[in-house]
């Protein structure tokens, strides 16, 4: 089976096989139109041109898209009366079937990047809607302002991706707070980076920090929100990514020290390892007092136990306070 996931600038193809393992995979930019990057794609992984193909698009609503899609179904068999599926609801399937959730009935998928998704798997199976768009999370309202980008791209991901991360820091430095971003951009708005703004909130920088600090506020009420409403057994939080990194410097004994002119008989090599990271969630949704109570308590209690090493753990201890009755 081949899967193709339409993205703003960029086509993904995979071949995978009955038992969801990757046999191909292929990343092709869109350097001319987007037809020509997905047939680009798809020829990448596979020599046929017929049978089942599985389609994910981050803007189901792109006329661009549109057109790719009904060149693509007169060759291929699309499972999906709507066209693509949301990118969100394709990653949730796959964590249930292969991935992070595997064996999961129920999964809420969410992942913050360039854009902010979602998606739903419901007993199993993949929640579409009515009209195929269930898990456009992009959209929850969280702030109750009204703005021109939340009408255009949604309330959550004009806050927590990563264009909207920018946009709040440089509303920040324009409204007169000092951030050393600006600085390490080089003086220029448009060169700012949500890497910029990372490294500066690690290295304490006030504003900075702020801006994290709301983006996972909005994160967090998401995700919160996201529970409430589906109750999943598992979320997966995605889009994460950890870079670390390693820095070599090769030398001329005593020469290399010297200040200044020893640049010239040093030389520095760098090299950056990237790790997407997931995050799984257990979530447990408390109404009764009584029960959060209990809850909070037995959390503690487990808590304090596996803070202590090994040795001295009681193996016959229950981490488990019963509620009352009545």
């Amino acid at each position: 089976m081949l899967g193709l996931e339409l993205q703003d600038a960029r086509v993904v193809a995979v071949s995978i096989d009955d038992r969801g393992q990757v046999l191909a995979r292929a990343l092709v930019e869109v350097s001319g139109t987007l037809t020509a990057a997905a047939d680009a794609a798809l020829v990448a992984v596979s020599t046929s041109d017929r049978g089942p193909l599985g389609l994910a698009s981050t803007n189901q609503d792109s006329r661009t898209i549109a057109g790719v899609v009904s060149g693509l179904a007169r060759r291929f068999s699309a499972p999906s009366p709507y066209g693509p599926v949301a990118s969100g609801t394709a990653a949730a399937v796959a964590e249930a079937w292969v991935g992070a959730a595997r064996g999961t009935q129920d999964v809420a998928f969410f992942a913050v990047g360039d854009r902010a998704l979602g998606g739903v798997v419901r007993r199993g199976a993949a929640v579409a809607g009515a009209r195929g768009r269930a898990g456009s999370i992009a959209w929850l309202a969280l702030n109750p302002v009204e703005r021109e980008d939340y009408r255009k791209i949604g309330c959550l991901e004009a806050e927590v991706a990563a264009a909207g991360i920018v946009r709040r820091l440089i509303w920040r430095i324009k409204a007169g707070d000092n951030s050393r971003v600006l600085d390490m951009a080089g003086g220029q708005f448009s060169d700012i980076t949500v890497r910029h703004i990372f490294d500066a909130a690690r290295a304490g920088d006030g504003v900075s920090i702020a801006v994290v600090r709301d983006t996972a506020r909005y994160i967090g009420m998401a995700i919160g929100n996201l529970i409430a409403v589906v109750d999943p057994e598992i979320v997966v939080l995605g889009g994460l990514i950890s870079q670390q990194e390693d820095r070599t410097v090769s030398k001329v004994p005593i020469l290399g020290d010297i200040p200044g002119i020893g640049l010239l008989f040093r030389r520095q090599t760098g090299a950056r390892d990237k790790t997407n990271l997931i995050v799984f969630l257990r979530p447990r949704l408390v109404t009764d007092p009584e029960e959060l109570e209990a809850v909070t308590e037995e959390e503690r209690l487990r808590y304090e136990r596996e803070a202590k090493p090994p040795e001295e753990r009681d193996p016959n201890a229950l981490d488990m306070v019963i509620p009352p009755e009545g």
